[in-house]
């Protein structure tokens, strides 16, 4: 019993119900390593680019990215630390860490929320509405147990996160 989750043509395996089989695909399409999109903070002081394709993107439904992000739910594009790079105002950047797990990245002048570096991870959280020239395509929910804002779209629903980045990787019904 069990599914795999495709992100960017890598497997990921989950373990889930057998009533729940499915493959995602993150659409390569405007994502190849040439790609290069810019985005700001809320005031432009803090300018970010990411190069490449994320690693993956989706949904976030813990009580920490809601919190953070003052939303029911966080929209999150996962980048090797690699392709992101601050291109303007990185003396503006601040810092919050409630956890070692999340080191959580703002303008100090308007406050807006840019990225999170998860070192455990390896990646790094930019944060969808930063960088609108990107197309988003999500392809999971996870923390979902969590949620306040149930969404019903098709996409897999984990419990927590991946097994592969620490989590039970079983999945949760719509």
């Amino acid at each position: 019993m069990g599914g795999i989750v495709r992100t960017r043509g890598l497997p990921l395996q989950l373990m889930i119900p057998a009533w729940t089989p499915f493959t995602i695909t993150v659409p390569r399409e405007n994502h190849d390593m040439t790609s290069t999109h810019s985005g700001t903070c809320f005031c432009g002081t803090v300018q970010i680019e990411v190069t490449g394709s994320p690693e993956a993107m989706g949904y976030c439904h813990c009580e920490s990215c809601r919190s953070w992000s003052a939303g029911p739910v966080n929209a999150f594009t996962l980048w090797k630390p690699e392709n992101v790079k601050v291109t303007q105002g990185q003396g503006s950047i601040g810092h919050f860490r409630k956890t070692e797990k999340s080191d959580r990245q703002f303008c100090t002048t308007c406050g807006g929320h840019v990225m999170t570096d998860h070192p455990g991870f390896g990646l790094i959280d930019v944060y969808a509405a930063i960088i609108p020239s990107m197309d988003f395509k999500p392809g999971v929910h996870v923390n979902y147990a969590e949620t306040v804002l149930p969404m019903k779209d098709g996409l897999p629903k984990l419990r927590d996160f991946p097994a592969e980045l620490g989590g039970s990787g079983e999945a949760v019904p719509e």
